[in-house]
């Protein structure tokens, strides 16, 4: 049987460094689903490859884990891949809509759930010579997908599903010495 996944992608239109990305999403239910918000940075494919390029999961989900949220930075060391990654065991994540957030600034990001931090990285261990892909601009990738690696075998029986998404919304403060305030995009 074939199936059918997609991307919502900002690339090429709308990318950020710095600020408040939250989304507010409802997550499906069942083994193999993986859900996921997460950004890579504007050089990927271009300029560096994964992970130099940075990736921040904002929200993963794998329905083999039914009720651990997790948080992921994913960047290189010298060449080498290195993560930070935090887990939420949340009390039933799967039954209603909840917020999905990361507060990211010159030196740090931090995950939330709703409104409970439960993870941060300092952005000073992705240093590698001379470059920090969390000092970059990075675009936003709504996804869901079937199956894969972390995601684990899927039944047919659990189809169909939904991965809800009820706003995006992304907030920076000006860079000093513009015009402005905050702005909401």
């Amino acid at each position: 049987m074939e199936y059918t996944s997609a991307s919502l992608i900002t690339k090429g239109r709308a990318s950020w460094r710095y600020g408040r990305i939250e989304v507010r999403a409802k997550l499906p239910l069942g083994k193999g689903v993986w859900p996921a918000i997460w950004t890579l940075g504007t050089d990927f494919q271009s300029n560096r490859d994964w992970p130099a390029c940075g990736e921040i999961d904002i929200m993963e989900y794998v329905g083999k884990d039914p009720l651990g949220i997790h948080a992921n930075a994913h960047f290189a060391v010298n060449g080498q891949h290195q993560d930070d990654s935090g887990t939420l065991v949340a009390d039933a994540p799967l039954e209603a809509f909840h917020t999905y957030a990361i507060e990211w600034t010159p030196e740090a990001i931090d995950f939330y759930f709703d409104a409970r931090k439960y993870h941060s990285i300092r952005l000073d261990q992705a240093d590698s010579q001379g470059r920090n892909p969390f000092r970059a601009p990075q675009y936003l990738i709504l996804n869901f997908a079937l199956g894969g690696d972390w995601g684990g075998p899927f039944e047919d029986r659990i189809l169909p599903q939904r991965f809800l998404i009820d706003y995006v919304r992304v907030y920076q403060q000006t860079e000093p010495g513009t015009k402005g305030s905050a702005n909401r995009s």
